[in-house]
């Protein structure tokens, strides 16, 4: 797309993102059109669609703001073609969603906004996006998704549970990617998850599990996982993993977002690795830290890495009632505020690979701070929030 196209595409989303409830308003008038036109698509979705609207304006902003980035942009389309064939998703699918998609803004914008030339720059987006994600889908030939059984639920603190699951099949995937979630309890409601371990050839994922008050999910996953149960998982996603460059590594992670760096770690000390990685672990409380006397080990075992623990708040809630462990001899010891700024307090950190995993508001915090100390944090990395 030239430089034009794409800024109408940008300025057209962006004057739709500033009116109050606008994101919503066009996800809702989008699906509307869509189950009208199409309505064997309304299978593919849950009954309770506020999540899946959330995605929708999510994924479109993500896309639209990196239009301009043709590598990365096109990689990542690729990727939700391959996971999006787990829907049975076929290209008239697609043909009928861009059309959806059209209808909605037009309404939605006005004869004021949408010009011929916004008209023709949607389209020309829309198509180059199916594109991409259609030649994706039709070159692979794996599974659409792997059915996987649980071989292990461990509560590690109240709300946090380690889920290990055997696949049917092996999946390759990259240390740093999420995938895709369905559990049976729940059907058509996927839920995005980073696997806590590279990939190793023997079939088995290790996921951290948050429940999130209000979830309709993860509360599921938490407290009614049972060895036995099958869950199904789509095509690895993300940007995230080792960065091929010799660049020393900073990593930043709150809470289960730990888990897709502890998968690039432990990949990294099975290739041998020499570069040096600083990890700053956080969580609103100490107990959030729940992996900690594991990445400890790791730390004393392999000298390049550092970790450093970071919590809010300073004591435990009270239903936590066991100790804090303490670091072995060495290690640092837990420090008390937000991470950024802690992080910050370090150095500028010139000259690293930066990574961010959290929360939408601890991952724009901590840009926010290494922002103001001179880091250009279009080079900082972190997938989308979901």
């Amino acid at each position: 797309m030239d430089s034009q196209a794409i800024s109408l595409v940008r300025s057209s989303f962006k004057s739709v993102a500033a009116v109050e409830d606008g994101p919503e308003r066009l996800a809702r008038t989008f699906y509307s059109i869509l189950f009208a036109r199409s309505p064997e698509t309304r299978e593919f979705f849950p009954a309770a669609m506020d999540v899946q609207r959330d995605r929708l304006v999510g994924a479109i902003a993500h896309v639209v703001e990196r239009l301009d980035e043709s590598d990365a942009i096109l990689e990542y389309l690729a990727q939700l073609g391959r996971d999006h064939r787990k829907y049975g998703v076929t290209d008239e699918h697609y043909t009928a969603v861009g059309n959806a998609l059209i209808e909605a803004l037009e309404t939605f914008g006005g004869a004021e906004m949408w010009t011929d030339e916004v008209d023709s720059a949607w389209r020309n987006a829309l198509a180059i996006i199916s594109a991409a994600m259609m030649d994706a889908a039709n070159a692979e030939d794996g599974p659409p998704a792997w059915s996987a059984t649980v071989i292990e639920c461990r509560p590690v603190i109240k709300g946090v549970a380690v889920v290990r699951l055997q696949l049917d099949q092996t999946m390759q995937y990259r240390a740093g990617q999420y995938v895709s979630v369905q559990v049976a309890a729940r059907p058509r409601m996927w839920r995005y998850l980073s696997p806590a371990t590279p990939y190793d050839g023997t079939g088995v994922l290790e996921f951290h599990v948050r429940q999130v008050t209000g979830g309709w999910v993860s509360p599921v996953m938490v407290n009614q996982t049972a060895v036995g149960d099958t869950w199904v998982v789509g095509s690895p996603i993300g940007a995230l993993g080792i960065p091929e460059n010799s660049k020393d590594l900073l990593m930043i992670a709150s809470g289960t977002g730990v888990a897709p760096l502890r998968a690039q770690i432990l990949e990294l000390i099975r290739r041998g690795n020499t570069r040096k990685v600083q990890l700053f672990y956080s969580g609103q409380h100490p107990c959030d830290l729940y992996d900690l006397p594991h990445l400890w080990k790791l730390a004393e075992k392999h000298p390049w890495l550092t970790i450093i623990p970071v919590s809010e708040e300073d004591e435990n809630p009270w239903w936590h009632t066991e100790p804090e462990p303490l670091p072995p001899i060495g290690m640092a010891r837990r420090i008390v505020g937000k991470v950024g700024k802690v992080v910050t307090s370090f150095g500028d950190w010139a000259g690293y690979d930066i990574q961010v995993v959290g929360s939408e508001s601890m991952v724009n915090s901590t840009k926010f701070r290494l922002r103001a100390v001179g880091i250009d944090v279009d080079t900082v990395r972190n997938d989308p929030t979901y």
